[in-house]
């Protein structure tokens, strides 16, 4: 039963997720993002001083980060048996977020089939920090599908695979690390050395899931286009976690992203990933199931490892 813990945690937290979503009122992951926002304003006085603002950086990650992180790592050894289970579902349960991803990715995808492009903008722009008004047809379902791929990794698997390495602390220190650089790691003037630390941390701890993420999306999609937009398109994007999730993302479903998008502060010219056809809201809907039926692919490798593990052991 010990054994075969970490599956029954994974299922149920996902069962979770599929019936009930995240939670509508008082998120913890809300609240925390809330009480950095507090602790920046704060402590982000000197943006002009590189120095002053890495070290502000630094102290503010160590003060968000170490109670919690103490906590989570408390409850991992003071709780047993069926409590500890329940308390890593719940855990993971809230880390992740693959039925809030299909809703958002849905609610653009459906104005877009009916021909509503107002509507979709304002659906996409709530999930992406493009200047939605500026986007065509093409360009609501481009971004629509860059998130449903991009948040998969981050969202669902990156939240999985640090359960399984590190259980309830490594869930917990994910999530926060990654709502950090989400909120801090902007290229601007006011973050530039004050989130350096936070988003340097979300690349360190997004490395591998990222990998695993791409190697998933190429698993289930067009493998050798995958592959090649992975190994030649990828290392082209700024991101060393985006870029082979996106280029293996929209490899796997021949859909072309990336190029040049535009943005409150003007037009980001960025690498064109993926294969020939053009985004709409067909590529939209197929993001979000090859992101679930990633989520059941994990599931089944991690049946099968501990399925061998349990026979070796025996």
């Amino acid at each position: 039963m010990l054994l075969f813990a970490p599956l029954i945690v994974c299922v149920l937290a996902l069962a979770f997720d599929h019936l009930m979503g995240e939670p509508r009122h008082l998120h913890p992951v809300v609240g925390f993002g809330r009480l950095a926002t507090g602790v920046e304003k704060r402590l982000n006085t000197a943006p002009g001083n590189p120095w002053r603002s890495l070290l502000a950086g630094l102290f503010s990650v160590i003060l968000l980060t170490a109670p919690m992180l103490g906590l989570a790592i408390w409850v991992s050894l003071a709780v047993d048996g069926l409590l500890l289970v329940l308390a890593q579902v719940v855990t993971l349960w809230l880390a992740l977020s693959l039925r809030g991803l299909a809703e958002h990715g849905k609610a653009v995808a459906e104005p877009l089939r009916e021909g509503d492009l107002e509507k979709a903008r304002d659906q996409v722009s709530r999930i992406v920090s493009r200047k939605a008004s500026a986007l065509n047809e093409q360009g609501v379902a481009a971004a629509a599908t860059e998130s449903m791929l991009e948040n998969g990794a981050d969202a669902v698997f990156a939240s999985l695979f640090w359960f399984l390495v590190a259980g309830i602390p490594g869930v917990v220190m994910h999530r926060m690390v990654n709502t950090l650089d989400a909120m801090w790691g902007y290229r601007n003037p006011r973050f530039l050395y004050f989130g350096r630390v936070a988003a340097r941390l979300d690349d360190l701890m997004g490395w591998v899931p990222a990998r695993l993420t791409a190697l998933t999306y190429m698993l289930l999609g067009e493998r050798t286009l995958a592959w090649w937009c992975w190994r030649t398109q990828a290392p082209q994007w700024d991101s060393p976690n985006a870029g082979p999730v996106m280029a293996a993302g929209a490899g796997a479903l021949n859909v072309r992203l990336g190029g040049p998008s535009p943005y409150p502060s003007g037009v980001k010219h960025r690498p064109a990933l993926g294969g020939t056809q053009d985004a709409n809201a067909v590529s939209v809907e197929a993001a979000i199931t090859l992101v679930r039926h990633g989520a059941w692919l994990w599931l089944g490798v991690v049946l099968v490892v501990t399925a061998v593990i349990f026979l070796v052991v025996r």
